[in-house]
């Protein structure tokens, strides 16, 4: 069984064939690689008896020999593998060990879980405290964010050794670290790429770019820059989808800007910035800390529902938020998400400011809402098909996002899932869907909204498991949750007090000790029975507030030159066609698997057009004769055929829109806030429901009209029956608009049934066939509004209502909108889709009200 020595980046290792080793950026591994690019946990090196070998661990970015991928291997003297990337990724050398070199070079390997500790201790690096051994690159401000025990926490913050980078950013490119501050906290720059004069580097997730990104958020050929022959140097977007950034606002499409040394080019999840000559690499692959700062919301009335709120997390940790009812746990998650960024303070995102980089930075967050944010007619894997389809840019193909979806599945567990229909699933298995969902994306930082709520308690524990899985996998996940049964699995609790203050913030092991309750239920009635207590003065005068979160302001905000505000709408991943198209196909595809609604959707005009035939079967719709002193005879069959068909359409219209927007309320707000086109949205909803609500009103007036006398010959199109249907089918179109107007503006789906109700019997009023409106001050005028009005004036025009229902106290008292006369039927139909297309307006603005407010200024 030989020896087998592994160099990487300098360092040796002797491995012993008794032992296994893995290898990845987790500290506690036994080779540890401080890449973006390698994963956590990325490979194994082990002796199996007959040879040594590698394997990879599913690693995102792969483990890679001779430029070829690989899963297992056998390696021995002699073998290169590559960490990440096939070309430039950590190189990791294998040769055979010499008997003098066992001893020196086995030192790392007898202590694999401290080797990072002990290599930085041999050259006089690490800190005098050994606690600090999990982070030896911590700086002052990473200190407060770890885990940590009050009896740790006492021992005063040591200076921290500086970090590669400020170690050597003079030979990286003839610039110090205070003149170019760290992208992301004190990380090293992932990769360097060196410029020369007139050079032009285009970057893209196509292999012929010259700085390839391995990231589905980027474009196939997404930007470039140019190396100016008088030394400047120009960033130029290449029309991509997804956008490029510079200190966080968005350029405009194919456009560009001239960068300098503090500049940061945000593309994807990477971003760029020059150091003399060279470009450096920031890769985010998770691990990013994240703090709020003096957070206050208030509302109208001056009434602050949260109060100076601040607390900061470290990289991959898993933080809960709990508090009574009224403590602004939903307010706090809008403000840390920027869906309604707080009037004062700040959101850091790894020192970088949310509110004013919410446009680049909204990728790279996560939000899963407390109801589930997918179609739950559609199976797992068509709900994630079209989420990747809407998320990823235009040029992404579909293989490419058959692959990330199975990713996903896999890494969640739900790949034996994927075929069923959400609505089959329990509902943690449907949480899991929607996290799935959020991570198609690959989020650094994911919030969840009571993501437990109805579940029991096995489902809650395997809820709050994922999420530690998560966090452990390197991210940074924040959860506001009701129970208190699993606050042991996470890193850090935040208690909110009444009123939106701070009552806590520390381990949830010393929290009930902090209180100085035994339940939490105690806590809670503590909190109900004394609301005018000051909590959040007792908690900033403790001696926990010191430990875990005094110094929350010791390190300023990294400080961008950030450009004035300019008029540029953040880029959408997908055109506004591909959205559309996406859209209609999702829409159909779930309304096609409700086999219930498909079978209302015949019945429900099919019934309302054979009621009409009740009503005098045999008698036509044409103008009677007069009586015997002259005077016309009205035909009361004819008006009341059409009320009848008026108010079905109404009714079968706005039934059919009514509930469309407030039950996908949840969907489109997250949607939105991930580069969804609003109106987009609309249309594929106007698109789909007038489509069908065009055909009931086709089958409503075929049935309604065709068993009746009717006019030989039409007055504008000649055919009598398409004629008189046309003004129904619109009716029903218009109708459907206000359904959806109503949908926007309801807060709950169990209002809108009443508001149907209410909306059909205003048009049965304002018909013109129950009383004469001509004439009328102010109700005929307000009858202009109502869409029933004109679709019965269109077809009484046809009919020539005039001479079928005439004003029997006034015949001369006749109403211009039933004038048998082409103009009079033009006017009406063109006054009914104008009513359409308001509504269609007015759908859109109160859209925008359920969207993040960042986004909206």
């Amino acid at each position: 069984m030989p020896e087998l020595v592994l160099e990487l980046n300098g360092r040796t290792w002797s491995l012993d064939p008794s032992r296994s080793y893995t290898i990845g950026r987790d500290p506690q591994g036994d080779v540890v690689v401080d890449d973006a690019r390698v994963s956590w946990r990325h490979a194994t090196i082990s002796w199996d008896g007959r040879s040594w070998a590698i394997q990879d661990h599913g690693s995102t970015n792969g483990t890679y020999a001779q430029g070829r991928r690989i899963h297992q291997m056998e390696v021995g003297p002699g073998s290169a593998v590559h960490l990440g990337n096939a070309n430039d990724g950590p190189r990791l050398n294998l040769s055979g060990a010499a008997n003098g070199d066992r001893g020196a070079r086995g030192a790392v390997a007898q202590q694999p879980q401290q080797s990072q500790y002990a290599a930085r201790q041999a050259a006089g690096q690490a800190p005098a405290q050994p606690q600090w051994q999990q982070a030896p690159q911590a700086t002052p401000q990473q200190h407060w964010q770890r885990e940590q025990s009050p009896q740790q926490a006492q021992v005063p913050h040591q200076q921290s050794p500086q970090t590669p980078y400020q170690q050597g950013a003079a030979s990286y490119g003839q610039q110090s670290a205070d003149q170019a501050p760290p992208v992301y906290g004190d990380r090293s720059p992932t990769t360097f790429h060196q410029f020369s004069l007139g050079h032009v580097m285009r970057i893209g997730r196509a292999l012929e770019n010259e700085l390839v990104v391995s990231d589905l958020q980027v474009s196939r050929h997404h930007a470039e820059f140019h190396a100016t022959p008088d030394g400047r140097y120009e960033i130029r977007d290449l029309g991509s989808h997804n956008g490029t950034y510079v200190n966080g606002q968005p350029l405009a499409k194919s456009g560009s800007a001239l960068i300098g040394p503090n500049d940061i080019v945000g593309i994807g999840h990477s971003a760029f910035r020059l150091v003399g000559d060279r470009l450096e690499e920031f890769v985010d692959t998770g691990e990013v800390s994240f703090s709020a700062r003096h957070l206050t919301v208030t509302v109208d009335g001056g009434k602050q529902i949260l109060k100076d709120v601040s607390f900061g997390v470290p990289e991959k940790s898993l933080i809960a938020v709990i508090g009574p009812s009224g403590s602004g746990k939903s307010t706090l998650l809008k403000a840390l998400t920027g869906y309604r960024p707080a009037d004062q303070g700040d959101v850091l995102y790894d020192n970088r400011n949310l509110y004013k980089q919410f446009a680049e930075l909204r990728q790279r967050i996560g939000l899963v809402p407390q109801d589930d944010i997918l179609h739950k007619e559609l199976t797992v894997r068509s709900a994630l098909k079209y989420a990747a389809k809407l998320r990823f840019p235009a040029d992404t193909s579909a293989a490419e996002r058959e692959a990330r979806i199975d990713e996903v599945l896999r890494e969640l567990k739900l790949d034996i899932h994927k075929g069923k229909k959400v609505t089959s699933l329990s509902g943690g298995q449907r949480k899991r869907v929607s996290v799935a969902l959020e991570l198609l994306t690959k989020p650094s930082l994911i919030f969840l909204d009571e993501p437990t709520s109805g579940l029991d308690p096995g489902m809650d524990r395997d809820v709050m498991q994922l999420l530690r899985g998560l966090a452990d996998d390197g991210r940074t996940v924040l959860v506001v949750t009701h129970s208190v049964a699993e606050l042991a699995l996470c890193d850090k609790l935040l208690v909110m007090a009444p009123g939106g203050s701070v009552a806590y913030f520390g381990p949830p092991e010393e929290a009930l000790n902090f209180f100085g309750y035994d339940t939490w239920a105690d806590v809670f009635s503590a909190f109900e029975n004394y609301r005018d207590y000051d909590w959040a003065g007792r908690w900033k005068g403790s001696q926990h507030y010191q430990m875990y979160a005094a110094d929350i302001d010791a390190v300023a905000p990294q400080s961008v030159s950030m450009p004035p505000a300019q008029a540029i709408r953040p880029p959408k991943p997908q055109s506004w066609f591909s959205q559309l198209g996406t859209l209609i196909r999702r829409y159909v595809s779930v309304i096609a698997s409700d086999r219930g609604f498909l079978a209302l959707m015949v019945a429900l005009p099919a019934v309302l057009g054979a009621v009409s035939l009740l009503i005098d079967a045999d008698k036509g719709l044409l103008p009677n004769g007069a009586n015997a002193q002259g005077r016309i005879v009205p035909n009361g069959t004819a008006t009341t055929v059409l009320l009848i068909l008026a108010v079905g359409a109404c009714f079968a219209g706005a039934a059919n829109s009514v509930r469309e927007l407030i039950k996908e309320r949840v969907i489109y707000e997250r949607e939105r806030a991930t580069g969804l086109s609003r109106s987009a949205y609309l249309m594929s909803k106007v698109i789909v429901l007038g489509m069908i609500t065009v055909f009931q009103g086709a089958l409503v007036g075929v049935i309604g009209f065709s068993s009746r006398d009717i006019p030989d010959e039409g007055l504008v199109l000649g055919y009598t029956l398409l004629e008189l249907s046309l003004p129904i089918m619109a009716l029903g179109f218009t109708s459907m608009m206000f359904g959806l107007i109503i949908s926007a503006l309801v807060k709950t789906a169990e209002k809108t049934m009443p508001l149907l109700v209410m909306f059909a019997i205003v048009q049965v009023v304002f018909t013109g066939c129950l009383f004469i409106l001509n004439g009328t001050v102010g109700v005929n005028e307000f009858s202009y509004l109502m869409p029933s009005r004109w679709a019965v004036a269109a077809a009484g025009a046809t009919l020539d209502f005039n001479r079928i229902s005439p004003n029997q106290d006034d015949p001369g008292n006749t109403d211009p909108l039933w004038d048998h006369e082409v103009g009079a039927w033009v006017m009406d139909m063109a006054a009914l889709l104008a009513l359409g297309a308001l509504c269609g307006f007015l759908v859109a603005r109160f859209l925008r009200r359920h969207e993040p407010e960042v986004m909206r200024k």
